[in-house]
Formats: C-alpha cells, structure tokens, sequence
C-alpha cells in the first residue's frame, strides 16, 4: 500500500470516529417534542384512527343514497331483446306485430343511459353498526391519546436514564482519578518500604476495578443515547447528552382527585365495550325488516349518446329475511358472548389499573424516604473518606481501610443517583397514572 493509500484510510478511519463520537447537548422539552412529531408508534397509532374514521364515514349508507349511472350499447337480433328496445325507444309500429319480424328481427341497436338511485328508510340494525362503528372510531381516538402520553412518559425515562449513565460516569471517573492517585502514593510507600506489597496490589485491583466500571458507565450512556434516538426515530450515530443534571424532581402534590375513568385509556376500554354492546343490538335487529326506496331515470335511443326516449320508475321495497338458517342466531350469540367478555376485561383492567395506581403511590413514597435517607449517607461516607485520606497522608492508616473508605463513598454516590433517578421516575410514573382526557 502506498503513502498516499495510508493517509486517505487513516483520514476515513479517523473522519468515522469522529462522526461516531459526535456529542450533542438536548433538552427534555426537545426530546417531548420530537417524539411527539417523528415517533413511529405515535405515526402508527394516529394511522389506525384514521382508519376507524374511515369505517365509520363507510356507516353514513345508512342515511345516503346510492346513486349510479350507466352507458350501455348493444345490437342485437334476439326477437325479445328486439322487441324491448324498439319499444323503449318508442318506434314501435303495427308492422313491428308481424309474425314473421316478431320471430326473426333485423339487426337493432340501442344505447341506454339509466341513472338510478336507492334510498333507505329504515334500517335498525344499520343504525347500531353505526354506533358501534363511532364507539370504536371514539376508542381509536383515545388510545392515540393514551399512546402520545405514554411515548412522552417513555421519553420521558429514557432522558432520566440517560441523565443518571452520565452521572454515574462523572462518579467514577472521580473515583477512577482517586484510585489511580491512591496506586500511585501506594507505589512510593512501597518503594520507600513503607507499605507491604500486599498493599500495592490492593491499590492495583481498586484501580482496575474502578477502570472497567468506567468503561461499562461509557457503554451504558451509548445504549440510552440510541435508545433515546430510536424514540425519537433520529440519527443513532448522534450521542444525546441531557442539558441539565440528575436532580430531585420538584415536589407536587399528587392528583389525587383524578378519577381513572377519566383517563385516556380506560376511557377507550368503555368505548370499546359500548362498541360490542352495538354489535350485538344490531343483531338482534336483523330480525326486522328493511324499508327503502329505489327509483331510476332511462334514456335510450338507436344512436350513442342520444336521448330520443325518457322514462322513469319510482318504488319502495320492504324486505324481511325470516329465516336464514341458523346463521343469524349463532351471530347473535357470538356477539352477545364478545360483549360480555369486553366487559369482564374492563372490570378487570379497571381493577389492576386501581391497584397500579395504588403500588405507585407507595413506591413514590418510598422513593422520598430513600431520598432522605441517601442523602444523610453520602455526607457521612465524604466525611469519613476525608478523614482517612488525611491519616493515610500522616502514614496513620492503612492502605484496606483508605480503600475501603473510598470504594464506600463511591458506592453512596452512585446509590444516591440512583435513588434520585428511582424518585423521579416514580413521579413521572404518578403522573402518567393520573394524566386525566384533556
């Protein structure tokens, strides 16, 4: 390979590094908003409405008419069709009776223009499939609700999350710094013969630890980062890192006047039930029978597209299918199963959404006291590890107990973020719980 070949797979190597280590600082509002905008189960979610808008545009037949209008052109020698298009185009005539061209016709054309239309009146069961086509249009609008609200709440987490990958990093690059200065103090004792070998070691595998702990922080923070990119359907190629640190969230007071069957997606849940409920009305009404009104306007002439002769016909039907079968009485009875297992699945996931919504409650108040308690630890383990550091310095402590001390605070540290992010979350949660249909 020559120079030239070297310098430009070095240049590409390098361009792709960089790229790959491509840094960019955004905020929660940013990550709501583009997912929100880009999000592909948010996109998918919206898609399936406007699919149930469209079943239920489909249900206005029942009121509508249908209007069609047809062009037909035939010739023809057949002695009955003859005869019908000589007499809707009106040129019949007494020679026209003669035996022998009422049973071998000449060659005839005829061109017909029929403008028709049929209007119902009354249909019963079409009514109810209307409504359960609405309850379920209805249904599909608040589970896209509910879908937008828990992509925000899933962004939300994800931001959380990556807030804490970076503070565990800056945590134990602290701790990385602070074990690589204890190995290397270590290694001067050791040489002046202050300490055991035992304890260069020791100061060894601290550092050693702390380093591939750091690595892991490192990878934690690319996986949220493409995780959070992937919510927001973005580049993976970008690592996100949070505007602001992992703090305590501020304190709110819970909504504890929401009421669940205000929210978005038990709200669906009825809406779905109302729809089998429908459902299993309009079968029942497939029993009576069915009232609509036809009528056609004809126009017909020897030549395309001309209108020689008129007329029109004006009706109503009444039809009633009496028997058919045992067909409509296993769909009555499968519907009238579905609408009774949508209600058992209501219940039932009001009930868990009852008891969720409970389990929040204490995790969060859990998650304050933890909060408290973390606090407090950290001060204490900071406290004690200055202390021991100053004594290790005066050569009045040992290399285990310097170690120990500082693999404690770090452990404090990292359980405080923790904590803060457990505390977070679960108001984050506690709100998405009790987010009410706006």
């Amino acid at each position: 390979m020559n120079k030239l070949s070297c310098v430009v797979l070095l240049a590409l190597l390098f361009g792709y590094n960089g790229l790959a280590q491509e840094e960019q600082l955004i905020s929660l509002e940013e990550v709501l908003g583009r997912v929100q905008k880009a999000n592909t189960n948010v996109k998918i979610s919206g898609l399936e409405t406007e699919v149930a808008k469209a079943d239920y545009r489909m249900s206005n037949t029942v009121f509508l008419p249908d209007i069609s209008v047809s062009h037909t052109g035939i010739t023809t020698t057949n002695p009955l069709t003859a005869f019908g298009a000589k007499l809707n185009q009106e040129i019949l005539t007494s020679a026209d009776f003669n035996p022998q061209l009422l049973n071998d016709p000449d060659r005839i054309e005829n061109f017909a223009t029929i403008i028709s239309i049929q209007q119902p009146l009354i249909n019963i069961d079409g009514l109810f499939k209307r409504k359960a086509a609405k309850s379920t249009f209805r249904a599909r609008e608040l589970e896209f609700q509910r879908t937008k609200e828990y992509i925000n709440f899933e962004a939300q987490n994800a931001y959380m999350q990556l807030q804490l990958a970076y503070k565990v990093a800056e945590v134990l690059e602290k701790a990385d710094a602070a074990a690589r200065a204890n190995e290397k103090l270590t290694k001067d004792y050791y040489d002046q013969g202050l300490i055991q070998k035992a304890d260069w070691l020791q100061a060894q595998v601290r550092a050693a630890e702390v380093s591939n702990q750091l690595e892991q922080a490192e990878s934690t923070i690319k996986n949220t980062s493409d995780y959070l990119a992937f919510l927001m359907n973005s580049d993976q190629m970008v690592q996100y890192r949070p505007k602001l640190d992992l703090l305590p969230a501020s304190k709110v007071n819970p909504n504890e006047s929401a009421a669940l069957e205000n929210r978005a997606d038990v709200r669906a849940m009825q809406k779905a039930v109302d729809a089998f409920a429908s459902h299993h009305r309009a079968g029942k009404m497939t029993f009576l029978p069915r009232l609509n009104a036809f009528g056609s306007y004809e126009l017909y002439d020897q030549e395309f597209l001309q209108t020689n002769a008129k007329g029109y016909t004006i009706g109503a039907s009444l039809s009633w299918d009496v028997f058919k079968g045992s067909q409509r009485f296993a769909q009555l009875k499968k519907g009238k199963a579905n609408a009774d297992k949508a209600q058992l699945q209501f219940d039932e996931y009001l009930m868990k959404s009852e008891m969720e919504l409970d389990r929040t409650k204490r995790m969060l108040a859990d998650a304050e006291n933890r909060l408290r308690s973390s606090e407090l630890s950290v001060q204490q383990s900071a406290e004690s590890l200055q202390i021991r550091t100053n004594r290790f310095k005066e050569g009045l402590e040992k290399t285990s107990d310097l170690l120990m001390a500082e693999t404690q605070y770090a452990k404090q540290e990292l359980n405080y973020y923790q904590t803060v992010y457990e505390y977070n979350y679960a108001m984050a949660y506690h709100n998405f719980l009790t987010t009410e249909i706006r």
